[in-house]
């Protein structure tokens, strides 16, 4: 999912303010008034249109996952992706001239266009769906105060360490199993290369900075929990909180340490110039020993390069502070309508279903959190795992966090504060300056 999640950075949301994101907390939500079944209904021969910040070959993928579809039920869908997505969906739903449905990369931007009525009730079938077939969090993603709007498209796992199964047995060293253990292992490593273990990237165009806002929002979950960072993402706990700066302390001692970074790369400040895809190559080579990216990383890789637990890269989940935590953080879609037709219902029904989710996934290159997907049909061995892990009802899905936030902090002081915090500015003077890119109302 590299290219669509790049996309993504590149175009964030701008919401009314934390407010208007409204989760439902206890279950999955009733029937939504008005939310109609089309599915028994003629539509052969309509067309719905998408629209979404999936672009380029991914976009193509995307148009050849819902073929059979098209054909069994004589719906024409129609796809337009933009890297403007957010702005050009605002102006289209005010003008009266919206998509019949929306592709939604965060569940903020979902609950904004819902708070302000331009999106329908889910369909019945796609409620069932959600419910059937994805947790509880991913469910409440989709739902504004009391209403449903609508089910999860794909899904990808943050937190991933990558590393090269080779060199850790050159050095006699084996996977963390908690985050004491990842800096003993981090100090092992520097000592027994002569180099620094870690390499990192956070140039990403005028989204530069972005890279370090997941390495926070993994540890201030794994740290402080999942209360303090449902009240962090919502503005409720301010980023001058102590939990908050721990989470900044503990990863500094990474990635502030020029003993410890930046791997074949130069020195701290060069985190702010290296590409984030960048970094695959030299992990991939054993230049670098570890880099912390989501699941899309394997697209960045070498052709030939080898990603098993026994080949030239593998990856481990991030570990939390004791062994066997299963609590991460992600990215993903939400599947909104703005119109109830009878053909639009078909559709999203359709894409709420586990059948679209293997006839995406076999495609490749991305995974779904729906747990009617078959792990086999993700081509990428990591890919398979992500799709393990987030089927496991043991594991705690948390939404990347800046993407929840206001776009002025997520998008904005947050990128801005990592940047400034890598080129060498103090944490308590970039914590600061980042809560102060919070609505005031």
């Amino acid at each position: 999912m590299a290219q669509s999640q790049r996309y993504r950075r590149l175009a964030p949301i701008a919401l009314l303010g934390a407010a208007g994101i409204a989760l439902a907390g206890c279950g999955a939500p009733g029937a939504p008034e008005g939310g109609g079944d089309g599915g028994n209904e003629d539509v052969s021969g309509e067309t719905v249109t998408i629209y979404g910040t999936i672009v380029d070959g991914e976009a193509e993928l995307l148009q050849e996952s819902w073929a059979d579809f098209e054909e069994e039920t004589g719906i024409e869908i129609k796809y337009e992706g933009s890297q403007d997505f957010e702005a050009q969906l605002g102006t289209r739903a005010q003008g009266g001239n919206p998509p019949d449905i929306a592709i939604f990369p965060q569940p903020g931007l979902l609950a904004d266009f819902a708070s302000r009525d331009f999106l329908k009730p889910a369909p019945e079938e796609v409620q069932q769906n959600a419910n059937e077939y994805w947790t509880e969090d991913w469910v409440n993603y989709g739902t504004v105060g009391d209403t449903f709007y609508g089910a999860p498209l794909m899904a990808s796992v943050k937190g991933w360490i990558w590393y090269s199964p080779t060199k850790f047995d050159e050095w006699g060293v084996e996977v963390p199993q908690t985050l004491e253990e990842l800096n003993t292992l981090t100090a092992d490593i520097q000592a027994k290369s002569g180099s620094a273990p870690w390499c990192a990237g956070f140039e990403s165009g005028v989204a530069t900075g972005w890279p370090g806002t997941d390495w926070i929002e993994d540890y201030v979950l794994r740290q402080a929990g999942t209360d303090v960072y449902d009240q962090w993402a919502a503005g409720e706990v301010p980023f001058t909180d102590p939990q908050i700066k721990q989470a900044f302390d503990s990863v500094g001692e990474l990635l502030l340490n020029p003993d410890y970074v930046n791997a074949g790369f130069g020195d701290v400040r060069s985190i702010n110039s290296t590409a984030f895809g960048d970094v695959a190559p030299a992990i991939a080579s054993g230049e670098c020993a570890l880099t912390h990216q989501a699941s899309f990383l394997s697209g960045f890789f070498p052709e030939g390069t080898n990603v098993a637990e026994d080949g030239d890269v593998w990856a481990f989940i991030l570990p939390g502070e004791s062994a066997g935590e299963t609590t991460v953080t992600g990215g993903g879609e939400i599947v909104g309508a703005f119109s109830d037709s009878a053909a639009t219902q078909q559709v999203l029904a359709y894409l709420s279903s586990p059948e679209w989710a293997n006839s995406r996934v076999s495609l490749g290159g991305v995974t779904s959190a729906n747990n009617g997907l078959d792990p086999a049909n993700a081509q990428d061995p990591i890919l398979q795992e992500t799709i393990k892990i987030l089927q496991d009802e043991a594991t705690t899905f948390r939404f990347d966090a800046s993407d929840l936030m206001p776009s002025a902090v997520g998008a904005g002081t947050f990128w801005k504060g990592m940047v400034s915090w890598v080129n060498g500015d103090s944490t308590d003077e970039v914590l600061t300056q980042i809560e102060t890119g919070w609505p005031s109302s």
